[in-house]
């Protein structure tokens, strides 16, 4: 019985797909995706820096901009992972995390503007990015669209 797995195995491998488990996984980080790897996982990294030092050093400041910052770092960090995994489960979850990314941004920006007292300090998603040159807001815009575009028929 295992000669057949393994023979079947040998001829998946011999036929050009050394892993055929990664059959069912979509390229979400090849091509365009590549690039919204790399931004998310810039903006992961700064984020999480940014906000770590902040609610260590001058949490009373502000905590609700410091706790916001940290929030959008672990929402840009799942995006990335998600986006490297690749596969229709890390698609759909992206995709929903890309929305709610997006409403996030929408959300916190119009606070910030509507409501200047109740940020002290800047978030990643204040006045919709504009402290990242707007990219906070474009960023779940752009990863919806490749989302959208990457689903299997």
């Amino acid at each position: 019985m295992t000669g057949d797995s393994a023979g079947g195995e040998t001829a998946k491998r011999a036929a050009g797909n050394p892993h055929p488990e990664s059959t069912a996984r979509t390229g979400l980080g090849q091509g365009p995706g590549r690039l919204l790897v790399m931004l998310y996982g810039v903006f992961t990294v700064a984020a999480a820096s940014r906000s770590v030092y902040q609610l260590i050093a001058q949490y009373q400041e502000a905590p609700l901009a410091y706790i916001l910052s940290a929030v959008s770092a672990a929402v840009y960090a799942f995006i990335t992972v998600s986006l490297v995994r690749g596969g229709e489960g890390a698609r759909k979850a992206a995709f929903v995390c890309c929305a709610l990314e997006l409403l996030g941004v929408l959300t916190v920006g119009t606070w910030t503007l509507a409501d200047p007292s109740a940020f002290p300090d800047q978030t990643v998603w204040s006045d919709y990015g504009m402290g990242y040159l707007f990219i906070p807001v474009f960023l779940p815009v752009t990863g919806l669209m490749w989302l959208r575009r990457s689903r299997r028929g």
